[in-house]
């Protein structure tokens, strides 16, 4: 069951938060529920790790390249951003 929580916190650390809410494809509820979960797992944020939407939806798109790994992204990235 949820419920209604209400939060006082500073205006800036608010905004900041709104801007990676919207980055992370996430709300600012679920990044709370995400951070409450984790305390409650000892901090260990691997136990009850949730996948966003945006990453579970190109799960496994790369299964038929299998001779692809670390060093074709690390080019990838070098043509994207340094040439």
């Amino acid at each position: 069951m949820q419920t209604k929580l209400t939060l006082r916190m500073e205006k800036e650390l608010i905004d900041k938060a709104k801007i990676f809410s919207k980055t992370s494809g996430k709300s600012l509820s679920q990044l709370v529920s995400d951070y409450f979960r984790m305390l409650n797992t000892g901090g260990n944020p691997e136990e009850e790790f949730v996948i966003s939407k945006k990453v579970s939806s190109i799960k496994g798109l790369l299964k038929g390249y299998p001779e692809l790994d670390e060093n074709d992204y690390k080019k990838h990235l070098e043509v994207k951003y340094l040439k």
